[in-house]
């Protein structure tokens, strides 16, 4: 048995035990309640880690940052869920409820043709007709959606990828460059919301496109909006731009004018065509791109399109048949009331005859304007029934929409004599009675002839034809101004006249229409039709909603007194002031010049048609010498020769005897009740002779320009009704 060892063992703190103690009880340092005043050893250094741990713990801090950032970015996008989620359901709250929700009409349109069914004009807010979408030029939906919305057909309303983009770009840019929006938030748009740029109309159009797409199809949308979205230049809807820009209907647009309907979407008024072309032609060509970069095209057809000459379109609606539809529009409340639908507007007007009728007064007035300061001009053409078949109611209805031909009041000058001498016929005269052409005093008032010419003793016939002034003032003052007012009110004239002696010189204002219609009597045997524009209104289902069926027209003239002025106004085309009007077939009429060459008129007809014509200034400042028998007679002339091509000549109405009991002719050159199956080879040689003639002044031509400052009342030298004392007589006491 081992010796015990009853050493005792005390503690130490001098560091660890060695050897077999240190399997004993130790205290260290740091076990010592009160540290002792020994210094303490310096620590050890740490051994340096290895270079891969230090990268390990660098790449698990990175790990943790983005780890942070993605958990606060998903707690950010929650919070912003449901602030979304709460502006929406605040602003969706502020609308009506879902189920009252419903496309308004479109603004109907009013869709004006010719009487050969040919397109006029459209008018009412939009423009254009509505065209369905398998009907319009498959270019134009293409486009619309390769620059628009690319992903048209395969997002719900809203297009997430296409957001994003935009608000990527516009943060980019530091601007609002790219909207985002979809065509169906568009169509919203356009249908429901006004422009503004807030929140609440943002949230609105969203809930609304929505509603869009759950309620219609794709193609219904796309139809939608292709025909109420605005082009620019007044054009809503792409029946309206295509007409507007292009002059035809969306039916048949190209590719590259597709392309740029489309472009104009971004800034219809900026980059429309009309304002300008360059910029309209660089944004098509990005349409072009755009429709290649989708398959839409080819590179041949790419091609091809960006080689076509640029679009140039006129400032304004341009051509004369707008005068028409002006008018028309105006009439249309009392005829149908108010416009609730589609409408379709048959017209009277002859689209070949208005377009002739245009041309001949822009080339007359730009080949003369200049040379004899006339800037202006109007024509209007009747026929027998009343019907309207052309107007024009200026030089250019893009620079002036101002309508001459039925809202201009001008003195008509010697044009007005014809009512003057129908009322001396009615009271007793004939072509055959004698006046003494000589200068004569009424009151303070001298009426002259052209240049002091005067003729001596003349009938009635040769001075209507050489317009004598002495003479139509005398027979005023023999039947009175008030006989003379009353047979111009009877044969059509609406506007209000001046009873005075002047009249007899055509010093109370007219319109062209009212003067040319006031002449129809005698062109048809006597009879006032309704002056008509509108022959039938129908809805596009072809209900007819109005129609003109004519008849009732009333007698207003006697047979023979048409006879008698007819004969006397053929001498003013065959011998008189209007040479330069005659044609093939047998006509009258009569020229007017007002004072100082103001205004220059010649109203004349056939069987056929009545057209009066009418050159002067807005501005009312005088013409170089231009009268009756020069500009408006060559307007005249070129309009019906070209209007009665093809159709067969007719003389005109009514007889008259003589005297000695003969039965006279209205056209001295056909006997009486025959009609003429060729034309006269006079007048021939005379109509192409005066063709050629100087525009000035004819030597017989008298204008009213004797017309002094100093006009007598109404009542000066008014006779007893029926009167048949010639002037001379009332003034030698006779």
């Amino acid at each position: 048995m081992a010796k015990r060892n009853d050493r005792r063992i005390e503690p130490t703190f001098d560091g660890p035990a060695k050897g077999k103690a240190a399997r004993g009880l130790s205290v260290s340092e740091d076990d010592r309640v009160v540290p002792s005043r020994r210094a303490k050893p310096a620590p050890k250094k740490k051994a340096a880690a290895p270079r891969g741990r230090n990268r390990s713990a660098k790449r698990g801090g990175l790990i943790g940052g983005i780890g942070r950032l993605a958990y606060w970015a998903f707690v950010l996008m929650i919070w912003c869920g449901i602030a979304g989620a709460g502006i929406v359901v605040y602003y969706g709250a502020k609308m009506p409820a879902a189920t009252t929700w419903s496309i308004p009409d479109r603004s109907p349109n009013i869709k004006i043709v010719s009487a050969d069914g040919r397109l006029l004009a459209n008018r009412g807010m939009t423009g254009g007709e509505a065209v369905g979408l398998h009907e319009m030029s498959p270019y134009i939906p293409q486009a619309v959606m390769a620059i628009e919305d690319r992903r048209f057909y395969s997002h719900f309303g809203i297009d997430p990828i296409g957001l994003a983009r935009a608000m990527a770009t516009n943060v980019m840019h530091g601007r609002f460059t790219q909207g985002g929006s979809t065509l169906t938030q568009q169509l919203a748009k356009n249908l429901f919301l006004k422009p503004d740029r807030t929140v609440e109309r943002k949230v609105q159009e969203v809930l609304l496109a929505l509603w869009l797409e759950q309620k219609h199809t794709k193609e219904q949308i796309l139809e939608m909006y292709l025909n109420r979205v605005y082009f620019g230049s007044g054009a809503y809807g792409v029946e309206a731009a295509s007409r507007r820009y292009f002059g035809k209907s969306a039916r048949d647009v190209s590719l590259s004018e597709a392309a740029l309907l489309a472009g104009l979407l971004k800034a219809p008024s900026r980059l429309s065509p009309a304002r300008d072309p360059k910029a309209a032609e660089e944004r098509a060509q990005l349409v072009l791109a755009a429709m290649r970069d989708e398959k839409m095209i080819g590179d041949k057809e790419l091609t091809t399109a960006m080689s076509a000459p640029a679009t140039r379109a006129a400032a304004y609606w341009t051509g004369s048949e707008n005068y028409v539809a002006d008018r028309i529009m105006e009439e249309l409340p009392g005829l149908i009331g108010e416009v609730r639908s589609d409408i379709i507007v048959d017209t009277t007007v002859d689209l070949t005859l208005q377009e002739l009728a245009e041309k001949s007064i822009r080339r007359l007035v730009d080949e003369n304007g200049e040379k004899l300061s006339v800037t202006q001009g109007a024509l209007v053409s009747i026929d027998n029934s009343g019907a309207v078949r052309a107007m024009v109611g200026g030089h250019d209805y893009a620079n002036s929409q101002f309508d001459r031909a039925s809202e201009a009041r001008r003195q008509p000058g010697s044009a007005f004599k014809p009512f003057v001498y129908m009322a001396a016929l009615e009271q007793g005269r004939t072509p055959d009675s004698v006046r003494n052409d000589a200068p004569i005093k009424i009151g303070k008032w001298t009426p002259e002839n052209y240049n002091g010419k005067y003729f001596g003793k003349v009938t009635l016939a040769t001075a209507l034809a050489k317009s004598l002034n002495s003479v139509a003032a005398q027979l005023t003052m023999e039947v009175g101004p008030e006989s003379v007012v009353e047979a111009a009110h009877r044969m059509g004239i609406e506007s209000d006249l001046q009873a005075n002696t002047s009249i007899a010189l055509g010093t109370s204002e007219v319109t062209p229409l009212e003067l040319t219609a006031a002449y129809v009597p005698f062109a048809n045997g006597g009879y006032r039709p309704d002056i008509h524009f509108v022959k039938r209104i129908t809805t596009t289902e072809g209900e007819v909603l109005y129609e003109n069926t004519g008849g009732g027209n009333p007698r207003v003239v006697r047979s023979e007194i048409v006879g008698m002025m007819n004969s006397m106004m053929t001498g003013t085309v065959e011998t008189g002031t209007a040479r330069k009007a005659a044609f093939a077939w047998p006509s009258a009429g009569k020229t007017g010049t007002s004072q100082n060459s103001r205004d220059a008129w010649f109203i004349g007809y056939t069987a056929n048609l009545t057209t009066g014509v009418w050159f002067g200034n807005d501005d009312g400042a005088p013409m170089k010498k231009v009268t009756g028998g020069a500009l408006p007679a060559l307007a005249w002339h070129e309009f019906m020769v070209a209007a009665h091509e093809g159709v067969p000549v007719a003389p005109l109405p009514g007889t008259w005897r003589s005297g000695d009991g003969t039965a006279v002719s209205s056209h001295p050159s056909v006997p009486a009740g025959e009609q003429p199956s060729e034309p006269a080879p006079r007048r021939q040689a005379e109509s192409q002779r005066t063709e050629s003639a100087d525009y000035g002044r004819p030597q017989e031509e008298t204008p009213t320009s004797s017309i002094r400052r100093i006009v007598p009342p109404g009542d000066v030298g008014v006779p007893a009704p029926r009167r048949t004392n010639s002037i001379l007589d009332i003034l030698t006491g006779g």
